[in-house]
């Protein structure tokens, strides 16, 4: 893994998840979105790698997952772009998300060589299983069916991606309710407690930083309590997670002022960050502080957390 360039975490995290899918089609790196991206958007995931890639080489990204409109060389060469042009930003691959779930079949050599070839620092391992099996177990434990899988990819990837690679896990909005004072956290559903094992666990020194997916969780879930929860288990860095409207599920519905909100709160722990998916988003109707796409919710998040250069935009 020697090629595959790669530093420390950002000390402020802005993860942006840069969707493959609403990328503008490009003949050449400059000519992409990537490869502009301002500098305080410090981690940025490239959307979404399939667990069981295909990956022959060179470049070729037809069975990786990856939905970009342009070719593997392209997109190599925009990465090189961006960080010529914004050192400090590091590149992660973002491997599964809630479309791509065949783990069963994981292709870790084919995802190190990607790695190794477009020359990112590193992977999000969204490991999202549709019916985690979470239980409360005496003495008030939460047990999730999901837990020795959680923990047996965080080791295999984290041994595949040694360090100075960046590892880092989004954790479900609810993730970490369930137990101590967070035991009867509204809303409840099937995925409460369902990183709290994980987080817990020896597997969990090799994770750089945690994420809270606080979105698509209904109305009445507060994203501030979930950050609370969060840190009680997790005291590693963690960053916030804020979604492009509309929800699909009634809630919480993020416009500019909530999220340079939650940010100015998440930014009073020195290792307090944010994230923001999809980048590239738009919602129906006018854009605006109330109605916001990806540019306006990342500038937000970007002076709630006291960064430089947030007046710049996404172009």
């Amino acid at each position: 893994m020697a090629d595959a360039k790669a530093g420390g975490l950002p000390a402020r995290p802005l993860l942006v998840y840069h969707d493959s899918w609403y990328e503008r089609p490009a003949t050449g790196p400059a000519a992409t979105t990537l490869a502009t991206l301002p500098g305080y958007m410090n981690l940025v995931a490239l959307s979404f790698v399939r667990p069981d890639a295909a990956y022959p080489g060179r470049l070729d990204l037809k069975g990786t997952g990856l939905q970009y409109g342009f070719s593997g060389t392209v997109l190599r060469d925009a990465i090189t772009l961006l960080k010529q042009r914004q050192p400090d930003t590091r590149v992660l691959l973002a491997v599964g998300g809630a479309n791509y779930a065949n783990w069963d079949a994981l292709n870790l050599d084919a995802l190190v060589r990607l790695v190794q070839d477009l020359g990112v620092d590193g992977i999000d391992l969204d490991f999202e299983p549709v019916t985690p099996g979470c239980s409360v177990r005496p003495p008030g434990r939460v047990r999730c069916l999901s837990d020795a899988m959680w923990l047996d990819l965080v080791a295999r990837f984290r041994s595949a991606f040694p360090r100075p690679l960046l590892l880092t896990v989004p954790g479900w909005s609810i993730g970490a309710y369930g137990e101590g004072a967070f035991r009867d956290a509204q809303p409840r559903g099937s995925h409460t407690g369902s990183i709290l094992n994980l987080l817990r666990s020896p597997q969990a020194e090799a994770i750089d930083l945690v994420s809270i997916m606080a979105y698509e969780a209904g109305p009445t879930f507060d994203p501030w309590q979930a950050w609370q929860a969060y840190r009680q288990v997790w005291k590693g860095p963690l960053a916030l997670g804020v979604q492009v409207p509309p929800s699909q599920l009634g809630g919480p519905t993020y416009t500019v002022p909530l999220a340079e909100q939650l940010a100015r709160n998440v930014a009073q722990d020195p290792q307090g960050g944010m994230m923001l998916y999809p980048l590239l988003g738009r919602p129906p109707g006018t854009v605006g502080p109330d109605n916001p796409d990806g540019r306006l919710l990342s500038q937000a998040l970007c002076r709630g957390l006291g960064l430089d250069g947030c007046a710049e935009a996404l172009r």
